[in-house]
């Protein structure tokens, strides 16, 4: 009894007209409001899932699978850092060709903006930004750790387990 006159006295959450009939619950503006049947049109349906079977276990629902969104760090991309001086020598290297900042950004088709805040370290370049000021202006702007470019050149030697067992038993022995 208490939910029929519950029912009853029923208030659109929109407009406070008294419901009529099953209320609905619509999303308008991000918020869920129960409203009448005219002022469902304001908003979008909010369809609520529907209770499993009992009969059915728990494990045969099929679970919802979230997109995961990978972050994108382009610092992460480079094989290299980027050098602490990067402003300085793009500026030097403009100069030396007689370049303005505005004929620098038209010839590898950026914005003066851009240059400007990239020689003023505001900016730090993304990875094709550093690819065209580095073809361009020949100069380069990564600073690759010395191991790396010793790898490239020889072959680069693991120890293995073994190769540190050895290691530490010679060191007990002396």
């Amino acid at each position: 009894m208490i939910i029929k006159m519950f029912a009853r006295l029923m208030q659109c959450e929109l407009c406070g007209a008294r419901i009529n009939g099953p209320s609905k619950t619509v999303r308008i503006e991000g918020a869920e409001l129960e409203v009448c049947a005219q002022c469902a049109k304001y908003g979008t349906e909010v369809q609520h899932a529907k209770k499993t079977d009992s009969r059915r276990p728990a494990s045969a629902a099929v679970p919802l699978k979230v997109p995961v969104r990978k972050s994108r760090d382009v610092l992460d991309m480079m094989e290299g850092e980027i050098v602490d001086d990067y402003g300085e020598r793009i500026k030097k290297a403009r100069m030396e060709k007689g370049w303005s900042q505005k004929d620098l950004a038209m010839e590898i088709k950026e914005r003066e903006l851009l240059i400007k805040k990239v020689e003023k370290k505001d900016l730090i370049p993304e990875e094709d930004l550093r690819i065209k000021l580095e073809r361009t202006l020949g100069i380069r702007l990564l600073d690759v750790p010395a191991e790396t470019e010793s790898g490239k050149k020889q072959g680069k030697v693991v120890p293995t387990l073994g190769d540190v067992i050895s290691i530490k038993k010679v060191q007990k022995q002396g």
